[in-house]
């Protein structure tokens, strides 16, 4: 328990340290405090250098400093990350190519279930909530089953506070291009080990607009969320319960032009409302989880386990009555348990899984009712061997779905059916540290994913989606063989980072168009299954000539091919173009007595020409490149030595220009007469206004 305690302590003040360092050994001590940061991976907690799967951190304060809408937003600037977005208040992640239910969501220690498999509507989490994302590329079936089989994202509370503190925050931003309002409001305190925290957040946006569609109509949003914790922190470990509620209201672009003009429909000052105009949806997230970790001599044990409910309503022809309800219940649960490292040896070994059951509580149908049941044991062990870390697990899942069937006005709408996935998962890689300053690694993972209810069972209009979808109830569970190859170097001043993976999926399963009309001015989209294969890479710089100057760049690709089809079936669809990103920061002050660790930066973001689509039947057309740039500027405010304010300045989009992104849903919504153009294009050129006030 004392080892245990001391980890904690050293967790909790190498930062600290770290910035008291001489400038020129700083950069390469914030290299060795990351690496020996402990992270949620594959294989369980172990230290960021153990993990031989690529995992990027990001801090709460590295996400204040990023120009924004949401949060997936936010991450989807890092390497090999993406997003899919419906205007500028939705965005769905993408890791590698994979989305949707590839991903999983991991939020107060349980996997975020939410009907993930819609593509109208983001995450239910409060981003002002969020201490620090961990993102896991690749499968990570092993520790998280069925779902995990593109990467994980890990969101992480605020720390505990120290004994006998109490501190708080005040978050408040503004937003010039949809004019965003947003606040937050924080107080949290740790008295002889009782703690506590609770927060408010709240955020309002009207219509976006850019240069080609003026003011988009109907793509204002409004969110809420409330959040407390309450728990205990003794010798033998700690327990918490908190409670969450999350709402958010999205309105529903769907790009309608007049056929003379090609303006979009009601477009004008009064897209500037933050009222919802039709159609719009209301969605509620509530949950409450309990966690509770107990350290033993021989290792430590944890339970987590939790309930969410989601609602999800959709309103078309009128704001008081909804067409589309869907609730979903869950149940979570995780129970593990870790031994203590000796002789270079660390097992674990634990039990997890769901319980779900979804209702149709409207007049309209696009999946049927349904319960599902997941079960799932694990084993992992991991070796520390002189320049060698070991490590590797198994896995089996067991997946039971029973779907009910449902006859409208006599006609079958949905079949009753059930049916049984099992999947067996491992995973198993090493790292070497070759040099001091050179890192290698290499792991061999195996994917898998039970299909969801969406894909075997949709038959009925997706409003938010301007398709009529169907299902296939045969499909396959998917499987895939992903490996991994990436290294690291770090010196006083300059740090790289490559990563290489590789990953065939069998019985990869797919949305596109196909040429029948089942509704009039609707697409029709089915899912088909096929096998897939995806390789890319993702390389990093970063680099300190002196402590104020840092340069950086990354570059992400991604290559995903279905097998054995023709040209225009060749590639996936919804694979995110290959992006090159830099910035130049400098810092303006350290140590200043009023405006201290004050900065500027200037960032740029290439998107290669996406001409990898899938191009039957219209499903995808090819996307231009186009090139972002963007400016910030950030300092803490100082009175007679303690900070009182954090500011922060963003440019985004500086040369105001009009693009579509390659994963943007409204590229494809209708076709401007006037000018030639299709769809809805992204945001314009956006100014963002943050601060943060703390508190105690």
């Amino acid at each position: 328990m004392k080892k245990l305690l001391l980890g904690l302590s050293l967790a909790c003040t190498l930062p600290m340290a770290a910035q008291s360092l001489p400038d020129s050994t700083d950069m390469f001590f914030r290299h060795l405090e990351l690496k020996e940061v402990m992270v949620t991976g594959a294989l369980g907690d172990m230290k960021m250098k153990e993990s031989p799967m690529p995992i990027t951190i990001l801090k709460a304060k590295e996400l204040r400093e990023l120009p924004s809408t949401n949060l997936i937003d936010a991450i989807a600037r890092q390497p090999g990350v993406a997003q899919i977005t419906t205007g500028s208040g939705i965005s769905k992640p993408v890791i590698r190519g994979l989305g949707y239910n590839r991903i999983v969501v991991v939020n107060d220690g349980i996997r975020q279930e939410g009907q993930q498999w819609g593509d109208e509507h983001g995450i239910e989490i409060d981003a002002n909530e969020v201490g620090t994302v961990e993102i896991l590329k690749g499968p990570a079936s092993l520790m998280y089953g069925s779902d995990a089989m593109g990467g994980v994202l890990v969101f992480k509370s605020q720390p505990v506070l120290p004994e006998g503190s109490i501190k708080g925050n005040l978050n408040a931003e503004y937003q010039t291009n949809n004019g965003l309002l947003g606040g937050s409001f924080n107080l949290a305190g740790n008295q002889k080990g009782l703690i506590w925290d609770a927060r408010y957040s709240e955020k309002h946006a009207h219509a976006y607009k850019n240069r080609y569609d003026g003011y988009v109509p109907n793509s204002q949003f409004d969110e809420r969320a409330f959040s407390a914790k309450l728990g205990l922190m003794r010798e033998w470990g700690y327990s918490h319960l908190k409670f969450g509620y999350y709402n958010v209201n999205p309105s529903i672009v769907e790009g309608e032009r007049d056929t003379l003009t090609g303006a979009l429909a009601s477009e004008g000052e009064k897209e500037k409302t933050y009222c919802h105009g039709l159609p719009y949806q209301r969605v509620y997230h509530y949950k409450a989880v309990s966690e509770t970790f107990v350290g033993l001599n021989s290792g430590h044990l944890k339970l987590v386990f939790g309930y969410q409910q989601n609602r999800r309503k959709e309103y078309e022809e009128s704001a008081d009555e909804y067409g589309m309800y869907l609730q979903l219940h869950t149940l979570n649960y995780d129970v593990r348990y870790v031994t203590e490292e000796r002789a270079g040896w660390k097992f674990s070994t634990g039990l997890n899984g769901m319980g779900q059951k979804s209702l149709n509580l409207g007049e309209e149908f696009l999946i049927p009712d349904y319960g599902l049941v997941d079960v799932g044991v694990f084993a992992t062990a991991s070796k520390s061997l002189n320049r060698w870390d070991l490590s590797g697990g198994l896995r089996f899942d067991h997946r039971y779905l029973d779907s009910k069937g449902l006859t409208e006005e006599g006609e079958e709408r949905f079949v009753d059916f059930k049916r049984h996935f099992n999947g067996v998962t491992g995973s198993v890689g090493a790292t070497y540290e070759l040099t001091e300053r050179i890192g290698l690694k290499i792991n061999l993972a195996r994917g898998y994913r039970a299909p969801n209810i969406s894909e075997l069972a949709s038959n009925g209009e997706h409003e938010g989606s301007l398709r009529y979808e169907i299902g296939n109830r045969n499909f396959s569970p998917e499987t895939s063989w992903q490996a991994d190859f990436g290294f690291d170097f770090a010196t006083e001043h300059l740090e790289l980072q490559g990563a290489f993976f590789a990953n065939r999926i069998q019985d990869y399963i797919y949305l596109h168009r196909i040429d029948s009309v089942i509704e009039p001015d609707l697409m029709t989209f089915e899912y088909a299954q096929g096998d897939a294969l995806l390789w890319g890479f993702e390389a990093g710089l970063d680099f300190h000539p002196f402590h104020a100057l840092h340069f950086g760049a990354s570059f992400s690709y991604v290559n995903a091919q279905l097998l054995h089809q023709p040209e225009e079936m060749r590639y996936l669809p919804m694979t995110p173009a290959p992006r090159l990103s830099a910035d130049v920061k400098y810092e303006l002050s350290h140590d200043a007595k009023v405006f201290n660790n004050a900065y500027v930066a200037i960032q740029a973001d290439w998107y290669w020409r996406q001409d990898h689509c899938f191009s039957a039947y219209g499903t995808e057309t090819t996307t231009p490149s186009y090139l972002l740039l963007g400016l910030s500027a950030g300092s803490d405010v100082l009175l007679k030595g303690k900070k009182i304010a954090e500011l922060h300045l963003m440019v985004d989009n500086l040369t105001d220009v009009c693009y579509q992104d390659h994963l943007s849903r409204l590229k494809y919504a209708d076709l401007n007469v006037v000018t030639g153009r299709r769809g809805v294009f992204n945001m314009g050129r956006n100014v963002v206004f943050r601060v943060s006030i703390p508190i105690g």
